[in-house]
Order: C-alpha cells, then structure tokens, then sequence
C-alpha cells in the first residue's frame, strides 16, 4: 500500500512542481536508494529486469532510485533531466496477471532510464506496457499480484497514469493530485489506449459524449474496502487542497508522516490503530504494509532537488537532500531481509522498532528537533541553489545534512535505549513485529 502526492507550480509557494511518495512495502523489505549514471548501451541487447528481459536502448539516462532490495525496478525515483515517478498498487475486477512480465517497479525505472520530459515517461510506459504487459509476484513472503497506477511529473507537466493489464488511461493534472492505492481516473482522463477504447464501444459503456467512467468500470470494490484506497487518496487530496497556493516541500513531508486526524492530539499510536493511513505502519492481520521508504522531489525549471528518508516510518526520520550534480552519500552494502548493521536502513530499523515502545511519546520528544533540522538543510540547499555554487561546495552541503540527520537519529536512539518509552505489553501487536524480528535475526540492542 502506497501514497503519492504531486502539486503543479500554480499551487506551490515556490512556483515550482512538488512530489511526494510513501513506499510501503512489508515489514523486512528493505528499500535501498541507489544512484545509477547515465550509460551508453548496444541498442537492442538484452536487459534482465526483475523477470524478463528486454531490448535495451542505445542511452539510458542518470537515476536516483527507492527500490525493494530484491528488485531491478523501483518504487520511485528521480532522473537527470527532472522526471519523477511513484507507482501505486491497484486492483480491478478485471484479474492481475499472474504471468511474469514487466512489475510497475520495472516501469518506473524505464521511464526514468528513458524519457527527458514527464510526456515521454508516459509513453515510454505505456509503449512498453502494450509490447510486454505487466505481471508476477510481486509480493516479498507473501504473493501479491496487483495492476500500477503512476504518477509521473517533470517541472511543467503533471500527469496520473492507471492500468489494468494492458490497458491505461491518462489524466493531466490540474492542480494538485493525490494517488492511493485504488482506480482513481473516472471519465477524467485525457487519453486511453486503444485496446481499451474497442472494448468500452463493444460492451455500450460510452454515453453520450462518447465517454466512461473508468474507474467505475474497472475497481475491485471489495479490495478496495481492504485498502482503503479511496479514503487515502481523498485523504491526500485534502491535504493538499488544504494548502493549495502555499505549498512547499515541508508540507510535503509532513503529509507523508500523516496518521489521520488523531495526529492532532498525538495519541496516535500504531499498535491500537484500525485504518489505514498515508504514513503506513504495519500491525496484525490484513495490516502487514509499512512505509520502508519516501521522497519528496522539488522540481525547478532550471534545478531539482530530491529529499529521501533512505529509511522506514517518515515520522521517525529525517528527510535529507541529493543533487543531480553531486555524488549520494554512502548507503552501505545492498540491504536483504536480514539485519546488517552496515546498512543505511537497517541502521535507522534500531531507532524505528524500539520507538514502537511508547510510539505518542517517542514521537513528541524527536519532532521538534526533526522538523528544524529539515528547515535548516533547505535553508541550506535554497542558499546552494540561489548561489549557483560549484558541484564541490553542493557536495559539502548535501553530506553536511546527511551527517547531522544520522547524528540526530544516533542520538533518538541512544535515548530509547536508555529507557525512555512505556512499558512493553505482550499483545498480538508485540508478537507480530517479534516474530518479525526473528525472521530478520534482529535485535534492537545490536552492535
């Protein structure tokens, strides 16, 4: 279960184009952010992707990835030229394949590699969509078959794309949109494939204006109530429409780190929670998803900026910057599902699950020096920018912020293991993540 945001220049305080995305993935599958350089290729040569392999272009462009570790795709990402895409999970009555193909991880990683505007996204993936279709397991110890809706966007244009086996449907965006994990378009869209425009003339859905609506032809209703897509994404959409005209990156971010409504009152807490939520922390039952990474994207005509947790649960960590023109700091070695102290993301998993403790109260004493460092690195990064600095005084800058973001998480820490949090009640909740802890051969007082 996956939350994307994306806001056109119109709405921004800044005048520039925002995106954010919540990954959420299962409780041990570690995401790992990763920088690939451009490359050039033999034109036509196989590429292994995460199940098959296809013609390879002649030029595939610089990314920054989000990825499940066991993946070649990913969740989202950014590219040299400012395109981001986030994909979402979706289900319609029309079965997922089951056969293996291109997963929506893929494709947003071949957009990326190969498009320069969010326009040639969309029909680089679209293109590949018709020639490959979709399919497989995507699931990490659970199976899980799904079609993907995207969100794709450069510093201009802004655009929804949903799908259902081969076929998709494409909306421009407005204003601002939010994306969950349910069909969303209805007859909103602009372009449709023409696949699916022959089925929806041979089974009467047009009316008069020669238009259907997609999304209710098209949604599992019943895994949608599952989800809770829909509410997720008025959810976001309020959010969003809320600040319409004053958005900036931090609204960004905390909309990433939303728990509903009893956010307001900071008793929130994952281990009572019933809902769903944009910032997605996994419990018993059918709630196995957790946000096991984010980014938030600020998208200029002339520059880009890039902020990732490179870590789990949002609320618990700081979102930190990459520039295209810089090198990503270290990350560690490719995370698994097993601990690995030498991981960026296992690392933060230490301050993660032992703040699950006494969530409210571990939330309460890190926000406030959260939300000001994040301040201090866009003041930072903005005074970059304006300067124009070279890529070596850039580099300073970025690994300064990821160096005083790890001190701060070092420091939380510390903190819990000193004591601080409430006592731990042996419930289904507890049990859950200690089986999962186990699994991971985990323990949050590891070296």
């Amino acid at each position: 279960m996956c939350d994307t945001l994306v806001a056109r220049p119109s709405t921004t305080q800044a005048g520039e184009m925002l995106f954010a995305k919540n990954s959420d993935r299962e409780r041990n599958e570690a995401q790992f952010v990763q920088f690939t350089p451009a490359a050039d290729h033999t034109a036509g040569e196989p590429v292994q992707l995460t199940y098959i392999a296809i013609p390879q272009v002649d030029r595939s462009h610089a990314c920054l990835l989000s990825r499940p570790f066991w993946m070649w795709g990913a969740e989202m990402g950014a590219n040299e030229h400012g395109v981001v895409i986030g994909n979402e999970a979706v289900h319609s009555n029309r079965p997922a394949p089951r056969r293996r193909a291109l997963t929506g991880m893929d494709l947003v990683r071949l957009g990326l590699e190969r498009a320069t505007t969010a326009q040639s996204a969309v029909d680089v993936i679209t293109g590949l969509l018709e020639r490959h279709g979709q399919g497989g397991d995507c699931g990490h110890l659970s199976r899980f078959y799904y079609h993907n809706s995207f969100i794709i966007a450069d510093a201009v244009d802004a655009y929804v794309l949903e799908t259902v086996g081969k076929w998709w449907a494409v909306e421009s965006v407005k204003k601002t949109r939010a994306l969950s994990n349910a069909l969303s378009i209805g007859d909103n869209y602009q372009n449709i494939s023409d696949s699916l425009s022959l089925y929806a003339t041979g089974q009467r859905w047009l009316d008069e204006n020669g238009r259907f609506d997609f999304t209710a032809r098209l949604i599992d209703r019943q895994r949608d109530l599952i989800s809770q897509g829909r509410s997720r994404c008025a959810r976001g959409g309020r959010l969003l429409g809320e600040r319409s005209g004053r958005l900036g990156a931090t609204d960004m971010m905390g909309f990433l780190r939303d728990h509903a409504d009893d956010d307001e009152q900071g008793t929130w807490s994952p281990s009572n929670a019933l809902g769903r939520t944009i910032c997605m922390h996994a419990a018993v039952g059918s709630r196995r998803s957790q946000t096991v990474g984010s980014m938030v994207s600020q998208l200029g005509e002339h520059s880009a900026i890039h902020w990732v947790t490179a870590s789990a649960a949002p609320c618990l960590s700081v979102f930190k910057p990459f520039l295209f023109e810089t090198e990503l700091p270290g990350q560690g070695p490719t995370p698994s599902d097993q601990y690995d102290s030498n991981s960026r993301w296992w690392r933060h998993e230490r301050l993660h699950r032992k703040a699950l403790t006494d969530f409210p109260a571990v939330i309460q004493s890190i926000a406030p020096e959260r939300d000001a460092l994040e301040r201090a690195f866009m003041e930072r990064m903005d005074g970059v920018r304006r300067r124009g600095d070279a890529p070596e005084r850039m580099q300073i800058a970025v690994d300064k912020c990821w160096s005083e973001a790890d001190a701060a998480e070092l420091r939380w820490r510390d903190g819990l293991q000193r004591g601080v949090g409430g006592p731990r009640v042996w419930n289904a909740y507890v049990r859950s993540w200690a089986k999962l802890d186990q699994t991971a051969r985990f323990r949050a007082d590891a070296d």
